[in-house]
């Protein structure tokens, strides 16, 4: 794919403008750095970033029977949805029982929920949500908001200091989200930058804001940001900041082939409830075979990275994502792992024509800015 035919987000001017290194992610053209990768890292972990993620496409569902349609269309229970805002992350599976994206649910009212979806999912996940509607004749209204008229434009803004600083640019937005918990959000309408959803999730294990605005306003707001000292990041850091925090990325820690079971998504799936859901039959035949944990190198030599062996004396296990903590001065690793191995544990991880000794430990590294594991 040549750069001319790479897709764009309304802020790639702003990014070459501020000249980042630009790369192919997905068929998209996105940042990987703005300079240094490792000042952007510790930039998020220590004060404030901020992420163009407006490759993510914002999925709105509309109707009467949205509500019934989700609960048949996804792992997690959205019955937990009661209040207005309210966030729940889960996966939307093939009946195999394998994994098609996950994704972010935000329950807005009883005929209106809003989905983020994986960038390089979004075709796929729309099409699978529009299948899904025709077979169960729910008559939901599927709009989704990346490309075209009304499209949103999002910002992630993450790290200690990262509210703060969303509410010096957006100070209407304070009042609403001041008190809003985690896995909340807010939309107000009154801004100077027009209609903003202000949501406090995030994927770097530090606080702050996912912002969304309309494509045309997008790139006011992230100059605005800029300028009260909110510093740009790329790809590079969001990758090492996600590692950290041990959070999956699709296409590399679970995907079409995985059973979310073993990638250490139990948590955002619901097999208790009565209600069924594509894939729930699978699930609840294949169970668990695999777990997901962290390794730490413990040997010099070698780089943890996706796809390396570990070996241990239950049975070969696989690296799913690995780097160089910058937060640790490590090298850490996701892993899919055999059921017997247990935290604490040294296995070997091959690398080259050796096998390096690496310690299992349980997830996450890092979250809010402290190292968790030893």
């Amino acid at each position: 794919m040549t750069q001319a035919t790479l897709k764009v987000t309304p802020l790639n001017a702003a990014h070459r403008a501020a000249g980042a290194k630009m790369v192919d992610f997905g068929g998209w053209d996105m940042p990987v750095n703005y300079g240094s990768q490792i000042e952007e890292h510790h930039a998020v972990r220590t004060d404030v970033g901020m992420f163009d993620v407006s490759h993510m496409c914002v999925v709105d569902l509309k109707g009467e029977n949205v509500r019934s349609f989700l609960r048949g269309l996804v792992a997690n229970n959205v019955d937990k949805l009661q209040v207005s805002g309210k966030a729940l992350y889960s996966a939307m599976l093939k009946p195999e029982g394998t994994v098609i994206d996950d994704l972010i649910i935000y329950f807005m009212n009883e005929t209106w929920f809003r989905l983020v979806v994986n960038a390089g999912t979004a075709e796929k996940d729309v099409a699978w949500m529009n299948a899904h509607n025709a077979a169960t004749n729910a008559g939901i209204t599927i709009t989704q908001r990346r490309d075209g008229a009304n499209s949103y434009g999002l910002i992630a803004v993450q790290g200690p200091n990262a509210r703060a600083k969303a509410w010096e640019v957006l100070p209407e937005t304070k009042a609403a989200s001041a008190e809003m918990k985690p896995f909340n959000a807010v939309i107000v309408d009154n801004t100077s930058f027009g209609e903003v959803m202000v949501a406090r999730t995030g994927y770097t294990g530090e606080d702050g804001f996912e912002i969304a605005v309309s494509a045309e306003r997008i790139t006011d707001l992230w100059n605005a940001l800029a300028a009260a000292g909110v510093k740009p990041a790329g790809l590079g850091a969001r990758d090492t900041l996600r590692l950290e925090a041990g959070m999956n990325l699709y296409g590399q820690d679970m995907d079409e082939t995985v059973n979310p079971l073993n990638a250490g998504l139990a948590w955002t799936i619901d097999l208790v409830a009565e209600r069924d859901f594509v894939g729930k039959k699978a699930l609840l035949e294949q169970g668990q075979t695999q777990q997901f944990l962290g390794l730490i190198l413990r040997e010099k030599g070698g780089i943890l990275r996706a796809h390396q062996k570990v070996v241990t004396p239950h049975g070969d296990g696989e690296i799913t994502s690995g780097t160089f903590s910058p937060t640790m001065q490590e090298a850490i690793a996701l892993a899919r792992l055999p059921m017997g191995v247990a935290i604490g544990d040294t296995v070997h991880v091959q690398i080259r024509d050796k096998q390096l000794a690496a310690t299992v430990v349980k997830l996450p590294f890092v979250r809010n800015g402290k190292v968790l594991v030893a």
